[in-house]
């Protein structure tokens, strides 16, 4: 009798040990090749490398990260298609992309229980109880300031800057984006705040994701007399757009969001980015500290040589890994373990939260119940082009005001 309740509880004790040490699966969903491919690649490079170097370190208690990254090519069902496939696999949580297809997925994961972790910073995303918008989001979280605090930040450093260069007649304002859930996120948000600071909002102009000769638009821009305009796409349309303007002689100030311009895209715009200004939602390659130092370490895991030098998205890409990673750290110790509502649990237990060994990379971070804006802190940049001669600054920051009713917004 002793021996077969010893047997019992031995093969107990093994099943047990297994299961703990049975990998955590987690969705991956990525841009590699669709509009906004020139910017997922450097991020999805991030979040694979960041869950690499995770694995590398024993994962989350001896458990690593299982996980597969799917180019979706930016089409909103392929997305939708695959998650479907992430729930046959049981995914924990979800690493994904873009603006259209997570807005389309927010009911989905709210019923399935699974945290999702976007890049797409829409401000829609933000309200998880839905108190002010139209629907909650209970299960979204994004790491850096939304879309929208981005854009007002810009705002406050055009009346900021207006101010200085002595204007006395109403700044002029202009939204330039494509008609599509990612660049229009911000529009009606920041449109308010900005003719709250003072500036006069023009129509907005229409340019594609996709690049091209955007001479029209430009044409239009200068017709306007648009003293700032917020370039709502990606770095790949914006590059052509900057070029575009620069042959009709457009003098605009442009101001970016923070997938509009990066270290990359300042050497192929030339002296047309020079002047502009964007977000900025973390430490840059060119900062030297302890933070950076990690991030290096994690670079190498596709860079053995440690040559590369990765854009801001990249870095990014990495916090967001790793307040996952430390939420899963967190859920492990309650009951039920590592599962999706106890994960989500976790994210709200942390106030000005930088992952460990990320000092000086992340922006200190607080999610709450009732209030998914991580952080309302934004970074601003400004671009010096001179021939071969390429800097970036930060010139600004500003903290944008948690308002109950920018929520979801």
């Amino acid at each position: 009798m002793k021996k077969s309740l010893l047997a019992s509880a031995a093969i107990l004790l093994a099943s047990t040990m297994a299961h703990a040490a049975d990998p955590i699966p987690v969705g991956h969903i990525a841009d590699l090749t669709g509009a906004t491919g020139s910017v997922g690649k450097p991020y999805a490079q991030g979040i694979a490398d960041a869950m690499k170097y995770l694995n590398s370190k024993g994962g989350v208690g001896g458990r690593t990260l299982a996980f597969e990254t799917t180019d979706y090519a930016y089409e909103v069902p392929r997305a939708m298609a695959h998650y479907k496939k992430l729930l046959d696999q049981k995914v924990v949580a979800i690493q994904g992309w873009g603006t259209g297809d997570t807005e389309a997925l927010v009911s989905f994961v709210a019923k399935d229980t699974i945290p999702y972790f976007s890049a797409s910073y829409s401000g829609h995303l933000t309200d998880p109880q839905g108190k002010t918008s139209a629907k909650a989001s209970p299960y979204n979280f994004f790491y850096g300031p939304s879309y929208s605090d981005g854009c007002r930040a810009l705002v406050e450093w055009a009346a900021d800057d207006w101010k200085k260069k002595g204007g006395t007649a109403k700044a002029k304002f202009v939204h330039m984006g494509d008609n599509h859930p990612y660049p229009n996120a911000p529009k009606d948000a920041c449109g308010a705040y900005a003719k709250e600071k003072g500036l006069e909002i023009l129509n907005p102009i229409q340019y594609s994701l996709k690049p091209g000769d955007f001479k029209a638009q430009c044409l239009s821009l200068k017709e306007s007399g648009a003293n700032y305009a917020y370039l709502a796409n990606t770095s790949g349309s914006t590059i052509a757009l900057l070029k575009s303007c620069e042959t009709v002689g457009v003098k605009t100030q442009y101001m970016g969001n923070v997938w509009g311009m990066d270290e990359a895209s300042l050497k192929a715009a030339g002296e047309a980015a020079d002047g502009m200004v964007w977000v900025v939602g973390a430490a840059t390659w060119a900062d030297n500290n302890a933070g950076m130092n990690l991030v290096r370490e994690i670079s190498k895991m596709s860079d053995p040589s440690g040559t590369e030098a990765r854009p801001g998205h990249y870095i990014r890409a990495v916090c967001s890994a790793f307040y996952m990673k430390e939420a899963m750290d967190a859920a492990a110790t309650m009951p039920g373990g590592i599962t999706g509502p106890n994960i989500k649990k976790a994210m709200y237990t942390k106030k000005d939260w930088v992952p460990a060994g990320l000092d000086g990379v992340c922006l200190p971070s607080t999610w709450k119940e009732d209030d998914h804006r991580g952080t309302t802190s934004v970074m601003v940049y400004q671009a010096s082009v001179k021939g071969t001669d390429i800097g970036m600054k930060k010139i600004f920051t500003a903290n944008i005001p948690r308002r109950t009713e920018w929520l979801g917004w």
